[in-house]
């Protein structure tokens, strides 16, 4: 990160000092340097840090370096660290693409702290599965990633294969599952397909929540806050059962824990990952060209084959291992994905309920 902030600095120098030459033989200052028209520009690009940085650099900002002359300069920002910087650099923005992961893309559209795109701007709309798009009219930036959450399971556990998200319940797995806190917004998501499954739905989750913090309490499932303390309850606490994002169980495979990540008879839900063009900057032309090199065929797929993502774009060619390890194309149609308002709005209350019964 400090080397490719201190390559960046390094080539603005240089890019000023290639106009004062051209100034100095009577060219016009901002002229392009050769054919690559954002020569000398810079973008402030957010990156959630780790593994995901180093396929991003790969599949994305060397590819858009390369092609058009400008410069990425990337900061570690999580999704929520990432809304409070933008929100508090409103008047003087910053940053010229974020990410966000927890869809606090609703919020920055709601406050305007990002530009619409229209679906023309993206040359690779057409090849789009609709999720992407589905946000670009609330004025939210494109899904450029997208991780079914379903049920991660211990195949070596001899308990059945689970089959539906009600199995959480079932007394085969007692004392071996393991839920997401509501901190995390896969504990949140799992939850409303719980509820779903149970009859209440988004609108009244309330038996979900309760049945689920039952189960915790009376120490028939653990609760975990983060990706690590799964990986810790799988390998380490007996752990057969768990609701959790696909990529992520690839991720216990890659440690050598025997999991297989099971699509439920209700089907999955996901987390969203969504790419947004900062309001107010300089150069919101080529922070949109960003964006569409990320959801290019190329990008998608090193994704998929690097963080088992499920593609967006319809053109991604995957190989045949990753091809079977996650989701695609027509699997992706029946998704629930959960309004990120609804959530916004009623999340806080569903906290306090769910911290009520697991701390009793």
């Amino acid at each position: 990160m400090n080397t490719r902030r201190i390559l960046t600095t390094v080539a603005l120098i240089a890019a000023g000092a290639l106009v004062l030459t051209s100034c100095a033989a009577g060219d016009e200052p901002g002229t392009p340097t050769g054919d690559k028209e954002f020569a000398g520009e810079t973008l402030v690009v957010t990156s959630f840090g780790g593994d995901w940085e180093a396929a991003f650099i790969e599949a994305v900002v060397e590819p858009f370096e390369e092609e058009t002359g400008a410069k990425v300069e990337l900061i570690t920002l999580y999704s929520a660290d990432a809304l409070a910087q933008v929100t508090a650099q409103k008047a003087s923005p910053q940053i010229d693409v974020v990410h966000f992961s927890g869809g606090q893309e609703f919020t920055a559209a709601q406050d305007g702290l990002i530009a619409p795109i229209a679906a023309a701007d993206l040359s690779e709309s057409g090849d789009l599965i609709d999720i992407a798009t589905a946000g670009l009219e609330r004025g939210e930036g494109p899904v450029i990633q997208l991780a079914p959450i379903g049920l991660v399971y211990n195949t070596e556990s001899g308990a059945p294969v689970p089959t539906s998200w009600l199995d959480l319940f079932d007394e085969e797995y007692a004392g071996h599952v393991a839920l997401t806190d509501f901190s995390n917004t896969y504990g949140v998501l799992s939850m409303l397909r719980v509820a779903d499954a149970l009859g209440g739905g988004i609108e009244d989750p309330s038996q979900a929540i309760d049945d689920l913090g039952e189960l915790a309490s009376s120490g028939d499932a653990i609760v975990v806050p983060t990706s690590p303390d799964l990986q810790t309850a799988f390998a380490q606490r007996d752990t057969w059962l768990a609701p959790y994002a696909m990529d992520y169980a690839g991720t216990l495979q890659d440690a050598g824990l025997p999991v297989e990540f099971i699509v439920p008879d209700e089907g999955v839900t996901a987390s969203l990952i969504t790419a947004n063009v900062v309001e107010g900057r300089e150069n919101p032309e080529l922070a949109t060209l960003f964006i569409d090199f990320e959801l290019r065929p190329e990008a998608q797929a090193a994704f998929a084959e690097n963080m088992r993502y499920s593609p967006v774009n319809l053109k991604a060619e995957l190989s045949g291992d990753t091809a079977d390890a996650v989701l695609t194309g027509d699997e992706l149609d029946s998704i629930v994905v959960y309004a990120p308002g609804e959530i916004a709005a009623d999340r806080p209350a569903w906290t306090d309920e769910w911290n009520a019964l697991i701390t009793r």
